[in-house]
């Protein structure tokens, strides 16, 4: 390796990582950052890699990785679920969005090919941007975040053909394109069958012997080796790298290993998703921009009010109203991921102009700019241009709301109508207690009206809606979602409206309990926790163990926001849920704790708890601060990983 290009990339890395830092403190999205990187580092301004191949090679790298995190992320049931929204909506509007923008680029005077790679370039949106915005937001089960999700995951599907056709348009006449297509086709069910009939035959197996030799190495090799390898086995049949990358991550996601794979990806993934966009950035010429902003601002005006203006239709048409259509619009109205992996290609194989491909960067960068603003101002927006409808809208929420409340008093408020909350409001009837749910699922409310349900589409997280809902009469509220954005939100308002109210949340893991207690949260059910309960409940039932002291046990657990059951001991393949861990240590000859009491050693400085000692055949819980430690002592520590390597050198000084 010419290292000149080893010390601009280390250069790159620095910048790229201080430009990180500051974007995660201003809350700026951390892709254009990257894209200001590689704009400054590119052929067009510093210069720090030159060379336009390095450019490609360094994008195409990165196209793959994109794909295979796209993939390994790609959940099959939730694609089910939304099925309606990705092959109805979704689709739609990437036909509609590609079909409407070639025209328009062919009556500028484009080349059909050129305008249609536009197309599919404006057609895309930030799934990144989106998916991140809208849970920081604690609006990624909503209705609204349903429905971006759902065009979201369309798009993602749909980049697969766009690029299979723009190879084939990139390599073949007017002549023979049919065929070329035909056999692209082929080609593509081919690569599918195999990838897929491989998973069981020759995926999990070679994963069980690696996983086998417990080597965290071996493993990662291997996952890089399948989605390296499937990317090449497609551009080997005439199709792209990015489709075996996508199909391996698919793959992958179908495996036991999924989460351990998650684990070991990450890294590459992160580092690879920033090198991708740096190296967009290195495409862009600045210089160009004064000379082409007219068309730039009409790019940018296809990609932010026409797109939101056709999503908008697409979703009043699907049922939605003015205002759910219009956010829906706003939320989406930016170029994507995909854009520059389309753009990128383009440019590429010559279907795109370099000055076209610097007008289309352009328009990108300043929708991506703008969108987190959107996205997290898309309410107040849309309540600015629709008053009326929005507040249309409102009223007859609210007025549906306190029809079902108004001769409630002492009643439940369940906030959200899924399974959770299906399973507590069947509880609350045999018991003939009152209650009202809110949901932001409008076929699930549907389907409780018909079996006339007390359950209405509302938001919890919006105060008018909790009054409407009787919050000042409620008994209690439950929040039946383990979704902590949401929570939390929900928590805010309610005890701004009435804090006696008490409030109880399910959540995930351990690490979510205290943020939810912190908030204000009565009582908090970690699913994690709750599951070995349920488990110990039957156990001693089984044992003979009488009902009321079972009760007793599970109750003083709970009570204690289950720290009875805090840390787990981590084998060399856990996967710890818990952000702590229990380690037991054997103090040996010449260790420094030897002799030295617990509070001489200051572990709470490092956030590490001693849970217990033990010593000999005796247990003492909760050892007190001056209990004066001994050599053979077994010390339970609880703690992070990283906090408990720090107190094991602490225990250990002096051991060599």
């Amino acid at each position: 390796m010419n290292i000149s290009i080893l010390g601009s990339m280390i250069g790159i890395l620095f910048a790229a990582l201080i430009i990180g830092v500051i974007c995660r403190y201003l809350r700026f999205p951390t892709i254009l950052g990257f894209l200001l990187i590689g704009a400054i580092a590119g052929p067009h301004a510093m210069g720090f890699i030159p060379n336009e191949k390095n450019i490609t090679t360094l994008a195409e790298f990165g196209i793959v990785f994109l794909m295979f995190t796209i993939g390994l992320e790609f959940s099959l049931p939730k694609l089910i679920a939304l099925k309606y929204w990705v092959f109805g909506v979704g689709e739609l509007q990437v036909f509609v969005g590609t079909l409407v923008t070639t025209i328009m680029g062919i009556a500028i005077g484009m080349t059909p090919m050129a305008a249609f790679a536009v197309g599919g370039i404006v057609s895309m949106s930030s799934t990144a941007i989106v998916i991140k915005e809208l849970s920081e937001l604690g609006e990624i089960n909503t209705k609204i975040g349903k429905n971006a999700v759902g065009i979201l995951l369309a798009q993602d599907l749909a980049v697969i053909p766009f690029i299979i056709l723009l190879a084939s348009l990139s390599a073949v006449s007017h002549n023979n394109l049919a065929t070329e297509l035909l056999l692209a086709l082929l080609n593509g069910i081919f690569a599918f069958s195999f990838i897929f009939f491989s998973r069981r035959w020759l995926l999990k197996p070679l994963f069980r012997i690696v996983s086998a030799t417990r080597a965290l190495d071996l493993f990662t090799i291997l996952v890089l080796f399948v989605a390296m390898g499937t990317a090449w086995l497609t551009h080997w049949l005439g199709l792209s790298y990015a489709l075996g990358a996508f199909l391996a991550g698919v793959m992958l996601s179908e495996t036991e290993f999924r989460h351990q794979i998650e684990v070991e990806i990450r890294p590459f993934r992160d580092i690879l998703l920033g090198l991708f966009f740096i190296s967009i950035g290195m495409l862009v010429d600045i210089t160009m921009w004064h000379s082409t902003w007219i068309w730039i601002l009409m790019l940018v005006t296809a990609i932010v009010f026409c797109k939101t203006i056709l999503i908008t239709i697409l979703c009043r048409l699907a049922g939605d109203n003015y205002p759910v259509s219009c956010r829906t619009g706003l939320i989406l109205a930016q170029g994507g991921e995909f854009s520059f992996a389309i753009l990128t290609f383009s440019l590429a194989n010559k279907l795109l102009p370099p000055d076209y491909g610097q007008v289309v960067l352009a328009a990108l960068w300043i929708s991506i700019a703008i969108s987190p603003l959107l996205i997290r101002y898309n309410k107040a927006i849309i309540n600015f241009f629709l008053p009326k409808a929005s507040q249309r809208n409102e009223i007859l929420v609210k007025q549906e709301i306190a029809g079902l409340t108004r001769e409630l008093t002492n009643h439940i408020i369940l906030c959200g109508y899924g399974h959770v909350g299906q399973h507590m409001a069947r509880l609350l009837e045999f018991e003939n207690i009152a209650y009202i749910g809110l949901e932001l699922d409008p076929k699930l409310v549907q389907h409780a009206k018909l079996l006339a349900r007390p359950v209405t589409y509302g938001d919890a997280s919006h105060p008018g809606i909790l009054s409407a809902a009787g919050f000042f009469q409620a008994r209690a509220m439950v929040i039946c979602f383990s979704d902590l954005p949401a929570a939390m939100k929900i928590i805010s308002i309610a005890k701004q409206i009435k804090a006696s109210v008490p409030i109880l949340v399910r959540c995930k893991n351990a690490e979510e309990i205290m943020q939810l207690k912190n908030q204000g949260a009565t009582r908090v059910v970690a699913e994690v926790f709750e599951e070995g309960l349920a488990l110990a409940h039957h156990l001693l039932q089984i044992l003979k163990i009488s009902d009321r002291r079972i009760a007793s046990l599970i109750e003083e657990v709970r009570s204690s926001d289950y720290n009875l059951l805090r840390g787990t001991l981590a084998g060399t393949f856990s996967n710890v849920n818990d952000s702590q861990q229990l380690r037991p240590v054997l103090l040996q000859q010449g260790a420094f704790a030897i002799n030295h009491h617990l509070n001489e050693l200051n572990l709470q400085n490092i956030n590490v708890e001693v849970v217990t000692i033990r010593r000999g055949k005796s247990e003492h819980l909760k050892p007190q601060k001056n209990l004066k430690l001994s050599e053979g002592d077994i010390i339970v520590l609880l703690g992070q990983e990283n906090n408990l390597e720090q107190a094991e050198k602490i225990l250990f000084a002096g051991v060599k």
